[in-house]
């Protein structure tokens, strides 16, 4: 796997500080003077062009009133059918893992009914992609509702390990 590039990286933490900033509607000057940067800085963090260093992102993501954390990277394995297993289950805030979803396309689900999280956690399970595991499954749902699912013997096999070892954990 190649190693991405700087580039990369500032592009992702201007992103990071740009969603911070809308998410506590806040324009570029208000969190520049919130955060004790110019506007003109934050703007060229936000657009990648330049990267804060980690003292200075963290003020600046303080301000707008988030943190910086730590979040476990998950990989996938791909199992023919297709489906996807994580290495490790996903956690998803709150208002994603009882969201209303349209999934898959074209059925409108609450994830916070539990009849509905049954159903698309089934179909995403068995024929998601890693991308739709990482958006819809919350791992503390799922084991919840574990026993629940009605899953082919192949994807439950796949998917015991990691349900097992988190309820031993």
């Amino acid at each position: 796997m190649e190693t991405p590039d700087v580039r990369f990286w500032a592009e992702r933490g201007g992103l990071l500080i740009k969603r911070a900033r809308q998410a506590a509607s806040l324009n570029q000057t208000a969190l520049a003077d919130l955060s004790g940067t110019s506007r003109t800085t934050l703007s060229a963090y936000e657009h990648g062009r330049k990267s804060p260093t980690l003292e200075t992102a963290g003020r600046i993501l303080d301000a707008a009133g988030f943190h910086l954390a730590l979040e476990p990277k998950i990989g996938f394995t791909e199992h023919e059918g297709p489906f996807h297993v994580p290495d490790r289950l996903p956690r998803l805030p709150t208002a994603q893992a009882l969201a209303r979803v349209d999934y898959p396309a074209g059925n409108l689900r609450d994830l916070a009914d539990r009849d509905d999280r049954r159903e698309v956690y089934m179909a995403v399970l068995t024929g998601g992609s890693a991308e739709d595991v990482l958006r819809y499954v919350d791992g503390v749902l799922l084991i919840d509702l574990w026993s629940e699912l009605e899953l082919s013997e192949t994807v439950r096999r796949a998917w015991a390990p990691l349900v097992h070892a988190s309820l031993r954990a």
